[in-house]
């Protein structure tokens, strides 16, 4: 299913309202703004990036903390190139190796490593303090239902069937 298309050729342009345009300056600024303060606490308290975290906690999350570059790639929402840049940086620490995927050598996995584990274990205290800090300690249950709803019909025209991320545990 892709994505429907968001202006049809032959529809006027729907300019947004008053609302809608503050809807969005602030949706725009929190898009770019909370990545920045993650990334933040994450480099001065784990010496990781907030991309390096994510990869490693994908990862993490796998019964053999191994998955394809490629669903890697998808999972982290990155392209293969970048993915392989980051992939590089922490085999150098010792947090992941890359080896052939034995069941088709065409693939290369990424392996979480048991430093690399004991890495992200660390890390995820500080960076879950964090996401409470700035997200949920400001939002009631209410308003944390509806921003989850909002960004849910959102995603589904972004990502139709929520292709590239794991699904969230039903709540």
């Amino acid at each position: 299913m892709a994505s429907p298309d968001p202006l049809p050729a032959d529809e006027p342009t729907r300019w947004l309202d008053a609302d809608e345009r503050a809807t969005w300056l602030s949706l725009s600024r929190i898009i770019v703004k909370l990545p920045s303060a993650l990334d933040a606490q994450l480099e001065r308290d784990a010496d990781l990036n907030y991309f390096e975290y994510i990869v490693m906690a994908m990862l993490s999350e796998q019964d053999d903390r191994t998955l394809r570059m490629s669903q890697l790639a998808a999972l982290s929402n990155a392209s293969l190139s970048r993915l392989s840049h980051v992939a590089k940086r922490l085999e150098a620490r010792g947090f992941l190796q890359r080896e052939p995927d034995p069941d088709d050598g065409r693939y290369t996995r990424a392996v979480l490593t048991d430093a690399g584990l004991a890495k992200v274990t660390s890390s995820a205290p500080g960076h879950v303090t964090a996401v409470r800090g700035l997200v949920f300690d400001a939002l009631s249950a209410a308003q944390r239902r509806r921003l989850r709803e909002g960004i849910d019909a959102i995603l589904e025209r972004v990502d139709p069937g929520n292709s590239s991320w794991p699904k969230p545990p039903a709540i």
